[in-house]
């Protein structure tokens, strides 16, 4: 039996997503939804002319009804950030969208793990959840899954292996008030910062890792992209596809991703990214890592600044 994904936006994010999915044989039917048609024929066209070299799928630009029997809806509709605009101030517009997308997508896929990638993700999660009607455990925002992506991307630069091997999370806001639990960050077995000193043949002298150097770095790279390149989708496509993958093969898998809490870390009412296990039936549980004090201030904090732009937003 195949799995289909319905994909809602077909701008640069939803379409690479659907294309990444095809070449990792992630879904067997993808459904492009985009207010402006002619963009989803096009791209479900252009992405499925290539299938005789990827893998077997389907791929086709539909209506919210052709969403029926989806296993997962993907949301990445919205306007996208300008230059120099944060993610926050994307958000009464974007919820209004998001909004509009919920109140007929559901109609049709009411079973379905809805992964919402659009931005404010972490605010327009909460909102899916308080508004949509679908069990909190199928509603997943792709959250700091991407800024993790980031940080071991550059660890792995720096020390020249393979991002695998970099054990490091992202825990907070997809965005500005995100941080870094270096307590926890390994490369293997290794603390991050005993790792040169564990190698048997020494690199050449580097300064020590700066913390703050590096969380300012994850930080600002989606800026530097859009501001070099116009938008960022690649590295957003592979983490939600990895997402899905996740969902769909059932194996349950530990990714960090924007959920509701519920008295983690004293925090309530608010969607922030921790570790979470991901499993055919959306979310199975979170891990409640053992953080230093001065990690679960910022986790707090992160959530204040969250709850701050949620109240003066209208749902």
């Amino acid at each position: 039996m195949g799995n289909k994904v319905t994909i809602i936006g077909a701008g640069s994010v939803g379409s690479t997503i659907a294309y990444t999915m095809v070449v990792k044989g992630i879904a067997s039917e993808i459904v492009l939804i985009d207010i402006n048609k002619e963009k989803a024929l096009g791209e479900a066209m252009d992405i499925y002319q290539g299938v005789l070299y990827a893998s077997p799928a389907k791929v086709y630009a539909g209506e919210y009804a052709d969403a029926v029997g989806s296993d997962i809806v993907v949301v990445t509709s919205g306007i996208a950030r300008k230059p120099g605009q944060t993610r926050l101030d994307l958000a009464q517009t974007n919820v209004n969208i998001t909004k509009s997308i919920m109140g007929e997508i559901v109609k049709y896929a009411p079973d379905a793990i809805y992964v919402i990638v659009s931005n404010p993700v972490d605010v327009l999660t909460y909102e899916c959840i308080k508004i949509s009607g679908i069990p909190e455990k199928h509603i997943i925002g792709s959250g700091t899954s991407l800024d993790t992506a980031r940080l071991c991307a550059t660890l792995a630069e720096r020390y020249q292996i393979d991002a695998k091997s970099v054990h490091a999370t992202v825990y907070g806001e997809h965005g500005d008030s995100s941080f870094v639990p270096w307590s926890l960050a390994k490369i293997d077995s290794v603390p991050v910062d005993d790792y040169e000193a564990s190698l048997v043949e020494k690199p050449a002298e580097m300064p020590a890792l700066d913390h703050a150097e590096v969380e300012d770095f994850v930080r600002k790279s989606g800026g530097i992209v859009i501001k070099r390149k116009g938008a960022t989708f690649h590295a957003i496509a592979a983490t939600v596809s990895n997402l899905c993958a996740c969902i769909l093969n059932g194996v349950n898998t530990i990714l960090t991703v924007s959920s509701m809490m519920h008295g983690e870390y004293g925090i309530e009412d608010v969607c922030l990214s921790m570790p979470t296990v991901i499993g055919r039936d959306g979310i199975v549980n979170r891990i409640v890592a053992p953080l230093t004090e001065e990690e679960v201030a910022l986790m707090r904090k992160s959530a204040e600044s969250l709850k701050e732009v949620i109240s003066n937003i209208q749902f």
